[in-house]
C-alpha cells in the first residue's frame, strides 16, 4: 500500500464573496491576523507528512507563487536590522517545494482536481480546500491519512452542521457508523434542506485513490453548472469503498465574510501577544453597543 505523499490545493476561484478586496488580490492571500489563509493549509499538509504539493491556480493568482518563493531582498533587510523573529516567519513560508498548474477555465472543483492528474500519477493523494481551516491537536489531514492506511480506501473528512445549512455542503447518506467512521451509501452535492439525507457535511479534506481521475475525465456538470468533485466521489463509491470520517478539531469557515471575521477574532485570541488587548477591546465594544441600544 502506498502512503499519501502528494496533495492538491485548489486555489483558482474568483473570490467574489470578498469583492472588492479580491479584485486584485487572491482570496487565498487574505490574512488571518498576519498569515495568509493558504499558508495555514500548506502548513497542515506539511505537518501531515505531505512531501509534494501542487496548487491549482487561475489568472491573477501570481501573489500565491510569490509568497511561497524566496524574498532575498526582504530577508537581507531583516538580517541587517536584526529582526530575526520576523526573518524566521518569512523563511518558513518558502521552505517547502510547491508546484503550480493553472485551471484555464472555471469549470468547478472536480475539474480543478483533474487538472493535477499528471502530477499525482497512479498514487493516492490528498485534497485540502482553502475555505476550511482546522485547528486540531493532530492535524486534520493526518487523521485522514492514518485512517487511509488502515482501511486502504478513500476517506472524506466530515462534521455535523445545522440542518438548515445542509444546502451549502456536500452531504453524506450514511449506512452505518463505527465511532467516528461512517460507511456511506450516497454522497450528495448541496441538496435542498428538505431532501438532505443527514446533517453530516463534507468539510474540505479528502484522501482519494487515483481512480477518481478516470471518473472526472468524463464527469458531467452538476450543481451550479460545474464539474463537482462530490458527484465523482459518489461514482467512485459505486466501485470501491469511500468512507467518511468525523475528524477531531475545530473547523473554521473562511470562505464567507462572517466566518472570516470569526476566525480572525478566535485566532487572535489564541495569540499571547494579542489576547489581553483584544479581550479588553471586545468588552468595550459590547458595553458601548449595549448602551447605544437603550
Amino acid at each position: 500500500m502506498q502512503k499519501v505523499k502528494k496533495a492538491i490545493i485548489p486555489a483558482a476561484g474568483l473570490g467574489t464573496r470578498f469583492l472588492p478586496a479580491t479584485k486584485a488580490m487572491p482570496k487565498e492571500m487574505l490574512p488571518i491576523v498576519d498569515k495568509p489563509t493558504i499558508q495555514y493549509i500548506v502548513e497542515e499538509a506539511i505537518e501531515s507528512g505531505i512531501e509534494d504539493i501542487i496548487i491549482v491556480t487561475g489568472k491573477g493568482k501570481r501573489a500565491i507563487e510569490d509568497h511561497f518563493d524566496y524574498a532575498l531582498e526582504l530577508e537581507d533587510n531583516l538580517v541587517r536590522k536584526e529582526k530575526f523573529d520576523l526573518l524566521e516567519k518569512v523563511r518558513r513560508s518558502s521552505q517547502v517545494d510547491i508546484h503550480y498548474i493553472r485551471q484555464k477555465e472555471p469549470k468547478g472543483l472536480g475539474h480543478a482536481i483533474w487538472c493535477a492528474r499528471k502530477f499525482i500519477g497512479n498514487e493516492p493523494f490528498a485534497v485540502l480546500l482553502g475555505d476550511d481551516i482546522v485547528q486540531a491537536e493532530t492535524p486534520c489531514l493526518k487523521q485522514l491519512t492514518d485512517l487511509y492506511e488502515k482501511v486502504n480506501s478513500s476517506v472524506i473528512g466530515v462534521q455535523q452542521v445545522p440542518k438548515q445549512e445542509t444546502n451549502r455542503y456536500g452531504i453524506i447518506d450514511p449506512v452505518k457508523q463505527d465511532g467516528r467512521l461512517y460507511q456511506v451509501r450516497n454522497f450528495v452535492e448541496k441538496p435542498a434542506v428538505e431532501d438532505a439525507p443527514s446533517n453530516v457535511a463534507i468539510m474540505g479534506r479528502y484522501v482519494l485513490t487515483p481512480e477518481i481521475f478516470d471518473i472526472l475525465e468524463g464527469q458531467e456538470t452538476g450543481s451550479g453548472g460545474e464539474i463537482q468533485l462530490t458527484d465523482a466521489i459518489q461514482k467512485l463509491n459505486g466501485s470501491q469503498n469511500v468512507y467518511a470520517y468525523d475528524f477531531e478539531g475545530i473547523r473554521y469557515d473562511v470562505g464567507e465574510k462572517f466566518g472570516f471575521i470569526k476566525t480572525t477574532i478566535e485566532m487572535a485570541l489564541n495569540r499571547a501577544d494579542l489576547r489581553e488587548d483584544l479581550l479588553n477591546y471586545l468588552q468595550d465594544v459590547v458595553e458601548i453597543q449595549a448602551v447605544s441600544k437603550k
